[in-house]
């Protein structure tokens, strides 16, 4: 198998994806393995590697929130995935708030936030997938009108490596 054939699905979107306690012990990772489980309850599942600090932090705290990043936080999602640990948290340039429902963090300047709790996760290789109820929604209503994005919302697509696509073309009907 080659080395990399998960990319045969890319691109995907990319994410934010914050953990811990704010502020006392907290940290954010960008994640692209993110999806809807179910719509009714509304569940969501991360994959995320146990050698990452967020991976303990989910472990420990059983909360995360995922953030929705529109294209101007591209250079803070690439330094959220390239750097390690806690310390990359002076580096960002992200306000972090303690959420609504959950001790893990938001982001201010996401355009949507996802508090949730995690329900169950287990191990699927070299990754561990993370089943959380949403428990509270924020989103930007700049970005969003209701639940639904608005045409002008430009989100990351992360193609390979350092190589992102937006969402330039909209289809309104097919």
């Amino acid at each position: 198998m080659p080395a990399r054939p998960y990319r045969l699905l890319y691109p995907l979107r990319t994410y934010l994806v914050a953990s811990g306690s704010y502020p006392e012990e907290y940290n954010v990772m960008t994640a692209d393995w993110v999806t809807v489980v179910s719509s009714q309850p509304f569940y969501v599942a991360v994959s995320i590697a146990p050698e990452r600090y967020t991976y303990r932090l989910v472990k420990k705290h059983g909360e995360f929130v995922i953030a929705v990043p529109g294209w101007d936080l591209l250079g803070e999602v690439w330094l959220a995935g390239s750097l390690s640990g806690p310390a990359k948290l002076r580096e960002l340039r992200l306000t972090f708030e303690r959420g609504r429902r959950v001790k893990a963090p938001v982001i201010r300047e996401a355009v949507a936030n996802l508090e949730c709790r995690v329900l169950e996760s287990k191990l699927y290789g070299d990754h561990e997938l993370f089943i959380g109820e949403v428990v509270y929604t924020h989103h930007s209503p700049r970005a969003y009108d209701d639940f639904t994005p608005r045409p002008d919302l430009k989100v990351i697509l992360h193609l390979s490596g350092n190589m992102f696509l937006s969402n330039e073309t909209v289809v309104t009907s097919v």
